[in-house]
């Protein structure tokens, strides 16, 4: 499980985000990897058992790297202050909507998915599905359990009702979204608890449904 000190690494990456700090500190980041390879596969093997396009996947391909990409930021730190993996058939680029875990320092991690960026396309079956039935959606989000957990809608809106929808719909607030997942924040105790690759597979069970929603909707099963 990851430990104190994997999480004070990645506290000293945020004050110390530079190639000569990184290397000279490399043996932390290398356990930190380590420890939270060693989640993710004890995370992707319990998905696994309800969500079975999952059972090939490798675990090496769900880790996102910590080098960031800075060709079109202006922020030119090299380096992620975060750990984080994406759960999806083949790993992390699945094109799905899957199964994100982060984990960041000062009580920051948390685990999400859903509706993120989508294309033009994918978002207007989205509004239509829910023009045309909105009890499906509804009844995920609005469920007991889902709610308990994922209590709070995210994501970008737009201002007015979306072109083609009036202002007056009865679901005129989902239709705003041009964005719709839902994250669950941990403290950093709980990250470091011995039972947190339970709770991170019992979060995805309960999302599931949402995410099963999303990819019917996007890959039209």
């Amino acid at each position: 499980m990851l430990t104190q000190s994997n999480l004070q690494f990645l506290r000293n990456l945020t004050e110390n985000n530079n190639r000569e700090w990184f290397h000279a500190n490399r043996s932390e980041y290398d356990d930190a990897k380590s420890k939270f390879e060693d989640l993710c596969q004890r995370v992707l093997m319990g998905v696994s058992a309800f969500q079975e396009d999952l059972l090939n996947t490798k675990v090496k391909n769900c880790i996102l790297r910590i080098n960031r990409d800075v060709r079109f930021s202006t922020d030119k730190s090299p380096y992620k202050k975060y750990l984080g993996a994406a759960f999806g058939p083949g790993g992390k680029s699945s094109t799905r909507a899957d199964f994100y875990l982060h984990i960041q320092p000062n009580d920051e991690s948390f685990i999400g998915g859903g509706m993120w960026s989508p294309s033009a396309s994918r978002l207007s079956s989205f509004r239509q599905e829910i023009d045309y039935n909105p009890k499906t959606l509804k009844s995920i989000i609005e469920g007991f359990d889902f709610k308990q957990y994922f209590n709070e809608k995210h994501g970008e809106k737009v201002k007015t009702a979306p072109k083609g929808y009036s202002i007056e719909h009865e679901n005129i607030e989902l239709l705003k979204y041009k964005e719709l997942f839902f994250i669950h924040k941990y403290t950093d105790s709980e990250v470091l608890s011995h039972d947190f690759d339970n709770e991170v597979i019992k979060a995805c069970q309960i999302l599931k449904p949402y995410l099963d929603y999303v990819n019917k909707i996007y890959f039209h099963e």
